[in-house]
């Protein structure tokens, strides 16, 4: 936003001196809403610009004319000439701003009697705002609008003490997957414009780790060089369809507050082909081999982690095939959050905000009793229950996940686990909508992480009317089903299920009495489908909502990450005779 040359600042300041020996820096700092001397040569430009009216217009002050040139010292005599005049405006959500601001002072002191104008000490200063879909607002990333609605709601319901926890505003994202269009001389790399198919290049994304946007750089690179085609998606033709870029920042030879900034990206090329076998496989492996050249161990910087290739030829909106190649460099990806070390591979869902996370897992973990049995829904490859088991010395840990590509992921963890943990854990690929009773049973605290939409309808109905007498049924009708089912189909569905479920040491036995879960802790990035899955827990006089805190997962959107911890309400016992 400001774009004043080194000359016109020094004219700024003789016009401040000017101010001061005529007693009029009070009456400037009051109309601008300053009251120190750092924030007052911050807003020095208001000299000449405008300021934000308690009406919510913008209004246009002029506090004094330029100089004339005889008035200039000789130094400035021969200076380019003056910038434009200088405004602050408040960006309208339809039409979005694409100037940078400056680096802001670190206090900016507000006048109470004035309007709320956007504070600039947290803005996104993003070149690619305006026609990006990525981001949704510029100022405030640090508390963005929807806070005080959560805010508004949790009170609603009886937690008074709802928090909100922000850690990095810029730089924060460590996984990016981007659209690859455009042609060989001019590719684009980015996301698309909102409402379309056309991709907007970004190669300077505020929201990116910057070298996830060194990375994406390197690809650039290589198309032009290699002539890589981009996808097209109206012919269906083209080499490079998508890539997906993951940061690494587990790197145990540097100091832990160097590793950060040094992360190393690990780099999946979506190729248009059935395999590796196919025409264009030749230019595949000259792109793989040009981003090790100029990015891995050997180059200046070393940059790449590793890479891959994934092959998919459908027309759909589905960014990944089913059939994965590792290519070149590390093959194990590793993550330290939580305080155990995570393995993902690439096709396995990892969370953009690696340090958000780090801080909600944390927060998980004081909420799991100590030597609890825990069931982890929806769990992916297991991390939050892996990381609950190690720091709580849980009994047993349950984590159950539909997508069967978590499997070796949760195995490569599980080995890396401390040597004291010894309680019972399994992973289960199985659909949690399915009989979800079961996965209820012999728990004390329920832990879901569902996708956007929130928990199945099964599952809310299973929590709703959780009783130890239905349970109790339950297991007796299975029992006798499973005794009395001969469908050769059916067993063998059974057998498959029992395959890809992995057990490490040993398996718990139920009781005769089988407990059910005393604390379900929800874990939400979809505000409205948890919402209405807190209301019908909530109706339900099943569950009572006691604590709830909120993570700034994904600065410059209005998306937040809930945490919500429940507690199951134990019906007294009548007192009293029996009326006869």
């Amino acid at each position: 936003m400001l774009q004043t040359s080194q000359s016109w600042r020094f004219l700024i300041w003789e016009n401040y001196r000017i101010l001061q020996k005529q007693k009029l820096r009070k009456r400037v700092m009051s109309r601008v809403g300053l009251r120190n001397k750092v924030s007052f040569r911050y807003f020095s430009d208001e000299l000449t610009g405008v300021i934000h009216s308690r009406q919510g217009e913008l209004k246009k002050v002029s506090l004094h004319q330029p100089p004339s040139a005889a008035q200039m010292p000789l130094c400035v005599l021969h200076a380019s000439p003056p910038s434009p005049v200088i405004s602050c405006r408040v960006s309208n959500p339809a039409v979005r701003s694409l100037a940078s601001p400056p680096p802001p002072p670190t206090s900016l002191p507000q006048n109470p009697n004035a309007s709320a104008a956007p504070t600039l000490t947290c803005a996104l200063q993003c070149p690619h705002f305006q026609s990006c879909s990525g981001c949704t607002h510029e100022f405030n990333l640090h508390r963005p609008a929807i806070v005080e609605e959560a805010t508004a709601f949790f009170k609603s319901v009886g937690v008074l003490d709802f928090t909100f926890d922000s850690c990095r505003l810029w730089g924060w994202r460590c996984r990016a997957k981007l659209a690859v269009r455009g042609s060989s001389e001019n590719p684009l790399i980015g996301l698309y414009q909102e409402g379309t198919h056309n991709v907007v290049d970004i190669p300077h994304c505020k929201a990116h780790h910057p070298n996830i946007n060194a990375a994406v750089e390197l690809l650039r690179r290589g198309i032009k060089e290699l002539n890589i085609e981009p996808y097209d998606e109206d012919e269906g033709t083209g080499d490079l369809r998508y890539v997906q870029m993951a940061l690494t920042t587990y790197n145990t030879s540097l100091p832990a507050s160097e590793r950060y900034k040094n992360g190393r990206v690990q780099v999946a090329l979506v190729w248009n082909s059935r395999n590796e076998k196919s025409l264009n496989s030749d230019k595949l492996n000259a792109l793989a081999h040009f981003f090790w050249r100029n990015g891995g161990p050997r180059s200046n910087v070393h940059l790449i982690h590793s890479v891959w290739a994934n092959f998919q030829t459908s027309t759909n909106n589905i960014i990944f095939g089913n059939r994965w190649r590792h290519l070149l460099g590390e093959r194990d990806f590793w993550e330290h959050v939580g305080g155990i070390d995570i393995s993902l591979d690439p096709s396995s869902f990892g969370q953009a905000n690696t340090r958000a996370f780090d801080i909600l897992l944390r927060k998980v973990q004081k909420y799991v009793p100590y030597a609890a049995s825990v069931a982890d829904l929806y769990a992916g490859a297991g991390v939050i229950g892996l990381s609950v088991a190690a720091s709580r010395k849980c009994r047993s840990v349950k984590c159950v996940e539909v997508n069967k590509e978590s499997k070796l992921s949760f195995e490569k963890t599980i080995d890396r686990l401390p040597s004291l943990v010894d309680g019972s854990i399994s992973w289960h690929q199985a659909d949690t909508s399915v009989d979800p009773l079961s996965w209820l049973v012999g728990s004390d605290v329920v832990v879901v992480d569902p996708p956007r939409k929130g928990l199945d309808s099964s599952l809310i109905d299973a929590l709703k009317t959780i009783s130890l007498r239905k349970v109790k049924s339950s297991i007796l009708s299975s029992n006798s089903k499973e005794k009395e089912e001969k469908r050769p189909w059916i067993l063998r569905a059974r057998e498959h299920t029992k395959e890809a479920s992995i057990q490490f040491g040993k398996e718990t036995t139920s009781d005769d009495t089988p407990s059910l879960p005393h604390t379900l802790i929800y874990i939400s990035c979809g505000w409205e489908s948890f919402k209405e899955d807190c209301k019908s827990l909530l109706r339900s006089k099943t569950w009572h909502l006691e604590k709830a805190h909120g993570f700034n997962f994904f600065p410059g959107t209005q998306s937040i990450e809930v945490l919500a911890v429940f507690k199951r309400s134990l019906k007294k016992k009548k007192s009293g005779k029996k009326k006869k």
